[in-house]
């Protein structure tokens, strides 16, 4: 059964897009990502144009959420002040990589500039990612504790100033490192169509040092209110959001994030950040094979608005 994309302009099977929208989606439960990372390279790869995967995957991330964060906030796993924090930086961000993407769409670099971006960023976060796990089991095999921090020892990001306590994580941080962390997923979200949850749980875990049992749900919050902003201002200046692909994938999103939050709280936490580091490579792998290997159709004929 086939449907036709009216922006995207082409016809999709409905069942593969429905299948992408519920895996995203049980993932973005489970890991505490918005999903956009895997679906926008998985839209990609189906043929659909870049400047239409990025916008119409950041709507996508919206809905599985959602999902995700009302289960969170349900089982107390959810800190509103510090999302509410990130969320200041997030939508400033938002705003400056939405002028980035209009930018690079008009000197007509946007389609390697995204496929380099997510190369990059996928490599190296998942590969951090698996290494520390890695090493997290092997201790954790040999009954080993972490090293213990020297008494007094303080890491440099709890140095800064401006700090306020955040009860419900239980940490007393500065705003500056969370208006940042938030202000450059920001700038993610709109130029590569994901939430940003792939950099922004390790880096709320082992820079911010705030506790795992809040990331996950927190992350989210402020992935709703970034993409969904983004979503918006992609409709109205760049006109590139698929209503139609995004209603699909929306559907399945949502119904595959309830199940990825059950699958997710009964793994331990280095067994989560190890699948997700793996799963990051991969879609690395896979972008960064498609940039070098000769394509089929080397070469395209596209008509002038004049002919």
């Amino acid at each position: 059964m086939t449907i036709y994309l009216p922006i995207a302009e082409l016809s999709v099977n409905i069942f593969i897009i429905l299948g992408m929208g519920a895996a995203v989606g049980f993932l973005s439960g489970m890991f505490g990502v918005g999903g956009g990372f895997l679906i926008t390279p998985l839209l990609i790869f189906y043929n659909i144009p870049p400047v239409v995967a990025v916008a119409t995957g950041a709507n996508q991330v919206v809905a599985s959420s959602i999902s995700g964060a009302i289960t969170h906030f349900r089982r107390g796993t959810l800190d509103m002040k510090l999302g509410s924090v990130l969320l200041v930086g997030g939508l400033s961000g938002a705003t400056v990589g939405i002028w980035i993407f209009s930018l690079l769409r008009a000197i007509g670099q946007l389609d390697l500039f995204i496929s380099l971006l997510y190369v990059v960023f996928l490599g190296t976060v998942g590969g951090l990612m698996l290494w520390e796990s890695v090493n997290a089991m092997r201790r954790a095999a040999r009954n080993e504790a972490p090293a213990p921090r020297k008494p007094g020892h303080q890491h440099w990001v709890h140095k800064l100033p401006l700090k306020v306590r955040f009860k419900k994580s239980k940490i007393y941080l500065s705003v500056i490192p969370i208006v940042t962390l938030g202000f450059s997923i920001g700038i993610l979200t709109s130029v590569m169509g994901v939430g940003g949850g792939f950099i922004m749980v390790p880096a709320m875990i082992y820079l911010l040092r705030i506790p795992t049992n809040v990331v996950v749900g927190t992350s989210l919050f402020q992935i709703i209110f970034v993409t969904a902003y983004t979503t918006i201002v992609q409709a109205a200046t760049n006109y590139s959001v698929d209503i139609v692909l995004a209603f699909f994938l929306m559907l399945a999103g949502v119904i595959g994030a309830q199940y990825g939050v059950r699958v997710g709280q009964r793994l331990r936490g280095e067994q989560l950040r190890a699948l997700l580091g793996l799963l990051v490579l991969a879609v690395g792998l896979r972008l960064a094979v498609a940039l070098v290997v000769t394509p089929e159709d080397i070469y395209s004929v596209v008509m002038g608005a004049g002919n």
